[in-house]
């Protein structure tokens, strides 16, 4: 098994490339372009200790993450969170690389407004295949926040950079977000191809034995049936039906919970059981949460 090259710091990254040290312990910048290979060979796997934002084109090799392999278009930008791991088969040292990268440790975020807002960016969470693809408009957005960064790094540290370069960053982040909320709009109908496929999924898991043998289901088992990420998922849900994965499940557990209550004599306990409940009180805890009244209520009144 190939071994990963662990990076932990910003300066350990900067080293690696080939790059000055870093402005700012916490966080750095790099134009790719500027960079000359490192004659690594062979395939390549990279763990941070840190938050990456990365343009097209970082790297001369395929890039790979998970089982996948991805070639990204111009104007392609993907996140990636700590400890995820990132692989670059068979660098080509002939092609030009180009583009930027943003990096920022957490320590730098820490005890802000901005580290509390951090799960609000999901897209750090995403696949490869599932980046942002950005319009030259976007872009050129983009690259003016990246630079506002680059110049206040510039400067001499005073007690107001810190609070400068972090609002500049939530800036960059906040684009980030508006850009994948536009790039959903414009996919309706492969996101709606994709619920298509979703609910079908959800069926089949509920219509059959799957259920009882496998019990209660996560966003992420049926992510993985898609190939998407667990939170990519649910974002696509979100926009889509006002609803996420987690409420989609829920929704048809309540439903196939309906049609036991009413269609059978069996106790509470027994359809918690066959919903997969590994507790019932769970499953009355739900019902009611969703419907207003308990199991035993719902099926006094009906």
């Amino acid at each position: 098994m190939d071994s990963i090259t662990r990076i932990e710091n910003i300066s350990e990254l900067h080293k690696m490339l080939g790059q000055e040290e870093p402005k700012h312990p916490l966080i750095g910048l790099i134009d790719f372009s500027k960079v000359k290979p490192q004659g690594h060979g062979g395939n390549i796997k990279i763990s941070t200790g840190f938050y990456t934002v990365l343009q097209k084109n970082l790297c001369p090799g395929a890039l790979r993450y998970g089982r996948n392999y991805y070639d990204f278009q111009e104007g392609t930008l993907f996140f990636l969170a700590p400890n995820q791991v990132i692989s670059i088969e068979d660098p080509d040292e002939t092609k030009d690389i180009y583009g930027w990268g943003l990096f920022f440790h957490p320590e730098l975020i820490r005890k802000t407004s901005l580290s509390s807002k951090m799960k609000d960016y999901n897209f750090f969470s995403y696949n490869l295949h599932e980046a942002l693809h950005l319009s030259d408009k976007e872009q050129n957005k983009l690259k003016g926040i990246v630079e506002d960064i680059e110049l206040e790094l510039s400067q001499n540290i005073d007690k107001h950079s810190k609070t400068l370069i972090i609002s500049t960053l939530e800036l960059l982040l906040n684009y980030c977000n508006r850009y994948y909320d536009r790039q959903f709009i414009t996919r309706t109908n492969q996101n709606n191809d994709l619920i298509v496929e979703f609910e079908g999924l959800i069926n089949n898991y509920f219509n059959t034995d799957v259920l009882k043998q496998k019990g209660f289901p996560s966003v992420k088992d049926f992510a993985n049936q898609l190939g998407l990420s667990p939170n990519y998922l649910s974002d696509i849900l979100k926009k889509e039906t006002g609803r996420n994965g987690t409420d989609f499940i829920q929704y048809h557990i309540i439903e196939k919970a309906k049609n036991k209550l009413l269609g059978s004599s069996v106790s509470i306990s027994e359809i918690a059981y066959d919903l997969g409940f590994e507790y019932p009180q769970y499953f009355s805890k739900m019902f009611k949460k969703k419907t207003g009244m308990t199991p035993g209520e719902y099926r006094s009144l009906n």
